[in-house]
């Protein structure tokens, strides 16, 4: 009678070992699950800043060379188009991979930079086209003969010359909002950007 009694005591506490036990494993296999998102989505912020932040960071360094070599001879030369496309290029690059911009926590941070790439997006279109239309309208100048159309054309050379112009002034007026967008990516990332600066000045 006392070892069926000792029995069932010994088999009530294997039965709260083994209870036990399995709570135990769903509570660390819950604790594992949880920190490898928390892991997972941390590297995944930080690795979308630091693609954002060195996206940015050139394209910031490319509308400055752009600048430069507008100062320089002919303004919409063609090293100056050339820099301004390879702006437009970095741009399709952050159109290509934007839904990777939800990885980062700053929903603020988000906005700045989806409205920034906007502005700077559509007024480099803009200038881009223009300098085209333009380069065409004056070839069109040069067979006119007719000296009242050829009037017209030239206007409409001068209308479109002042867009541009203005479009151009509207992208170097946001590029100086660059800097602090890339210094929200700083944060982000845990890294600096301005090594690709220093790189390009040669320090």
């Amino acid at each position: 009678m006392a070892g069926d009694t000792f029995g069932f005591l010994t088999d009530q506490n294997t039965l709260f070992a083994v209870v036990l036990g399995a709570i135990l494993a769903t509570i660390g296999g819950f604790v594992a699950t949880v920190m490898e998102r928390t892991l997972d989505r941390r590297e995944r912020r930080r690795n979308s800043a630091v693609f954002f932040g060195e996206l940015l960071s050139s394209l910031a360094i490319i509308l400055r060379f752009a600048d430069d070599t507008k100062k320089i001879g002919e303004p919409y030369g063609p090293i100056t188009l050339r820099m301004l496309r390879s702006a437009r290029s970095e741009l399709d690059l952050y159109d290509r991979n934007r839904e990777t911009l939800f990885d980062l926590g700053d929903a603020d941070l988000r906005a700045r930079i989806q409205t920034l790439v906007i502005r700077l997006s559509m007024p480099l279109d803009g200038v881009i086209e223009a300098t085209d239309e333009i380069k065409a309208m004056r070839e069109v100048v040069r067979a006119v003969r007719d000296p009242a159309e050829r009037d017209e054309l030239e206007q409409r050379i001068v209308l479109s010359e002042n867009r541009r112009e203005a479009g151009y002034e509207f992208i170097v007026e946001n590029a100086t909002r660059l800097k602090d967008v890339i210094a929200g990516l700083e944060l982000q990332a845990g890294t600096r950007f301005d090594r690709i600066d220093r790189v390009v000045r040669g320090e």
